[in-house]
């Protein structure tokens, strides 16, 4: 299949009711590289007003991570990302994943301890405590035979059916035990459930995110800043099958749509934006993403 390139664009305003008189940023909105599967090719993170200072570097887990340190009074911040990828298509050829009992073993064997390393994705993480609930739903759904693969894809399914999308129902901070009793929310709920579902199964599991590109409904123009930011699921399914990325929010595999910014082990480690700013009073946010594929 022809790989896809893609033109990226992301907005991320804030408005202060009172003129801060400064703050700190840690970002991670750039795409990243990854061999036979995804190429950045240019892409510029910056900061409206300038930052005092900034600095570049790239995390544990292999994110790309800006931060901007402001010393000076402002009363809106922008910051903008603007990137050109290139998206390979990776296909699945055969389940290659063994049984839980064969997963155990293939993690006992694994003795790398590097960001890819199965056991950092194992174990619960600053958001994903374990949850019982959740994971009585997750033993219901596998049947015996089952692959760590098939589970994985029987788990996304049950949840893309079992749960309403409802951007009115959650906030970024809202437990995954809270939507998983509520049954609707955002994609990083649907996340963070089926994450929280596998570990409980003994699979490791983490959190991707990244952009999806939509593409509007015939005869429909397509609405600059309609996207946003999108989060799936990458699964370890053993050394041979390796990690497998599925979107629980759309039952599908992330495939050439799926634009990978960050991995980590829940929202916390990829957030796009962590800070602070010295001042008082509330603010508004705005994010606005563009993901146009290039003729």
């Amino acid at each position: 299949m022809t790989p896809l390139l893609y033109d990226i664009s992301l907005k991320l305003t804030y408005a202060y009711e009172v003129p801060v008189s400064g703050g700190r940023q840690l970002v991670r909105v750039l795409p990243l590289s990854i061999p036979g599967r995804q190429r950045l090719i240019a892409g510029t993170v910056t900061a409206t007003p300038d930052a005092t200072e900034r600095s570049d570097s790239v995390d544990f887990f292999g994110n790309a991570t800006t931060y901007f340190l402001f010393r000076n009074h402002h009363e809106e911040l922008v910051m903008r990302m603007q990137a050109r990828v290139q998206v390979d298509a990776v296909e699945l050829d055969a389940d290659l994943s063994p049984e839980l009992p064969g997963l155990a073993e293939a993690l006992i064997g694994c003795w790398s301890v590097d960001r890819n390393s199965p056991h950092h994705f194992l174990s619960p993480s600053p958001l994903l405590p374990t949850d019982a609930d959740i994971a009585k739903y997750a033993r219901e759904t596998v049947a015996p035979g089952m692959t760590a693969y098939e589970i994985a894809w029987a788990l996304c399914t049950r949840i893309y059916k079992d749960f309403k999308y409802d951007a009115d129902a959650t906030e970024v901070d809202t437990t995954p035990s809270a939507a998983f009793h509520l049954k609707r929310g955002v994609c990083q709920d649907f996340t963070h459930i089926m994450i929280t579902a596998l570990r409980a199964l003994a699979i490791p599991a983490g959190y991707v995110s990244g952009f999806l590109r939509t593409i509007p409904p015939p005869g429909k123009p397509r609405l600059e800043g309609a996207d946003a930011m999108h989060a799936w699921v990458r699964v370890w399914c053993g050394p041979a099958l390796g990690w497998v990325e599925l979107d629980p929010t759309n039952n599908i595999p992330s495939g050439t749509d799926h634009i990978v910014v960050g991995y980590g082990r829940d929202y916390a480690d990829v957030a796009p934006v962590i800070g602070r700013v010295r001042g008082y009073g509330s603010h508004t946010t705005d994010q606005a993403v563009d993901v146009l594929l290039v003729a």
